[in-house]
């Protein structure tokens, strides 16, 4: 064998070694987050969150925490956990109906604040808006690359307003995806794969950190939630991945080191 066809050969092997090893995580931040609840598996969440004693955000619904007495007190309990952020993800969800929803941008606004009271949550609120993958920070704004020109242009002005009212709005870079009845679709394994390829080749609102959306519904006992959430956190901190609090994602100078929620 030639020395050029040698080191070719070598070359490309080290190549195929290197592409099925994890990616350097060293320095690469991740930021958890959860949507909807309170819901069946929002307990399991909180019970992970602080076996574990990693740091989240978990976008909650007005509408869910008046349901019942039982969601209330899961809302109180994420509030008393220290390494929870709790954030507005709306009081009615858009019933799920989100063009209706962002064709009345007073409305937004209302609805928006309506969860604030139902929450406890006063300026500045950390926030989600529901259906739109959307920034609206201090040092970052993006909007939904998904939507439509004509659709964006309906909609920006309700983006504003909401960030108008000391919202800080997130959107996210990655989601662990659920199928209707709220099942996870990929596999643990399946999604640390996913998310050592972005940190090598993807492009994140910030460099080298991920906002990883994720919703409480899949995490319940059904679907073995708890051991799922457990491995995917348990396993990203193997990898070497840090896991980041949303406080400080965009610091807040408004407020001094950090923008925050309502007392607990």
């Amino acid at each position: 064998m030639s020395i050029g066809k040698y080191l070719r050969t070598t070359l490309a092997a080290l190549a195929l070694l290197c592409s099925a090893l994890p990616a350097d995580a060293a320095g690469r931040v991740i930021y958890l987050t959860f949507d909807d609840g309170p819901l069946s598996g929002t307990a399991n969440v909180l019970d992970v969150l602080a076996e574990e004693q990693v740091p989240a955000a978990m976008f909650m619904v007005g509408l869910h925490v008046e349901s019942s007495g039982e969601q209330r007190a899961l809302l109180m309990r994420a509030k008393a956990l220290p390494l929870i952020t709790v954030g507005n993800h709306s009081y009615s969800h858009a019933n799920n109906h989100y063009r209706d929803y962002y064709s009345n941008t007073d409305a937004v606004v209302a609805d928006m604040l309506k969860a604030n009271a139902v929450l406890g949550l006063t300026p500045w609120v950390y926030a989600r808006l529901p259906g739109r993958d959307v920034f609206r920070l201090i040092n970052y704004s993006k909007d939904d690359l998904s939507m439509d020109p004509a659709r964006y242009e309906r909609e920006v002005v309700d983006y504003d307003y909401v960030a108008a009212m000391k919202f800080l709005i997130y959107g996210w870079d990655f989601e662990w995806a659920h199928s209707g009845d709220g099942k996870p679709v990929q596999s643990v394994d399946l999604l640390l794969g996913e998310i050592d390829h972005l940190f090598a080749y993807g492009r994140f609102m910030k460099r080298n950190e991920m906002i990883l959306l994720m919703h409480d519904e899949m995490f319940q006992d059904r679907f073995d939630g708890k051991e799922k959430l457990k491995a995917l956190i348990q396993q990203l901190k193997q990898r070497g991945y840090v896991f980041g609090d949303i406080k400080q994602y965009d610091p807040n100078p408004y407020t001094g080191i950090s923008a925050r929620s309502s007392a607990k």
